[in-house]
């Protein structure tokens, strides 16, 4: 196995989840700033919030695929 490649796979998994739990934060905050304005749509807000999450864990898990077939 290559250094670089090892090196590589762990840039492109640490980074896809950095980006993740970046895109969570701002899912989840703008979702709690929403639901404290209107209350109302509390139910509506966190359903998106959800779809929204899952969405975005796709992309460490796509980044996790491809460093393993980098590392291999």
């Amino acid at each position: 196995m290559e250094v670089y490649g090892l090196i590589g796979a762990g840039l492109v998994f640490g980074l896809g989840a950095l980006g993740a739990g970046i895109g969570n934060g701002l899912i989840f905050s703008k979702t709690v700033e929403g639901i404290s304005r209107q209350p109302e749509l509390r139910g509506t807000l966190t359903a998106t919030a959800f779809i929204g999450v899952g969405l975005v864990e796709a992309m460490p898990i796509i980044s996790l695929v491809l460093a393993f077939m980098w590392s291999a």
